[in-house]
């Protein structure tokens, strides 16, 4: 395993995919859709995985002496590995935002979704959705791109307008709570999000080694 992660990082992977890492960076702008941060950084993901593919990458991997699931799980662990990146500067972004800069009036101002553990753990259920829907739906034929992402591009928007949106409805102010105001609540909603990318994650992994098992290529 540890060699098939090494060939996905340095030989399979895109130098985008390293360089959206930055668009975590994106949880700094007040008045902006914070996640559509997360989104960016799958989208380098996706264009690791267009090259992967133009290179016949693929077929290269099933041919060295592994299994052919160990191909899934390397394409699988350098997925979380770019998503765990931008998840740690993301998470650096909403400490600094949840004390340092708190009470800053730009972000005050904000009418949208504020750097908070609720919008944490909301990107990492964006990351999940994409492992889920677009890197399990490629491995259902080993090559087919636009289709699973289009269905995540198409699932993904809502998912990220409602997290924006859910504030705005009374009751629900918390989510968009500032600094360490309701703190419990958007610890839970983080660790809330943070389980169901870990669960979606490694139940997406499992099927698809079962579907590549089975695939002639």
């Amino acid at each position: 395993m540890p060699a098939i992660l090494r060939k996905e990082l340095t030989l399979s992977a895109s130098i985008l995919a390293y360089l959206f890492i930055l668009f975590a960076l994106m949880f700094f702008i007040p008045g902006y859709p914070i996640l559509c941060g997360a989104f960016f950084v799958t989208l380098g993901i996706f264009q690791s995985f267009q090259a992967a593919r133009e290179a016949n990458d693929l077929v290269f991997s099933v041919l060295l002496p592994i299994a052919k699931r160990d191909v899934v799980r390397g394409r699988y662990l350098f997925v979380c590995l770019i998503e765990g990146a931008a998840g740690v500067l993301m998470a650096l972004i909403v400490l600094l935002r949840m004390t340092l800069l708190s009470q800053s009036p730009v972000y005050r101002s904000n009418a949208l979704m504020n750097a908070n553990l609720f919008a944490l753990g909301a990107a990492f259920v964006i990351f999940a959705l994409f492992n889920l829907i677009f890197v399990g739906g490629f491995f259902r034929t080993g090559h087919q791109l636009g289709r699973p992402f289009v269905i995540y591009v198409i699932v993904v928007f809502p998912v990220i307008l409602a997290a924006e949106s859910l504030h705005h409805i009374p009751g629900w102010e918390m989510l968009n709570a500032f600094g360490t105001d309701a703190l419990a609540l958007q610890l839970g909603l983080f660790v809330l999000g943070l389980a169901v990318y870990l669960s979606v994650s490694i139940l997406a992994c499992r099927k698809a080694c079962r579907r590549f098992e089975k695939m002639d290529l």
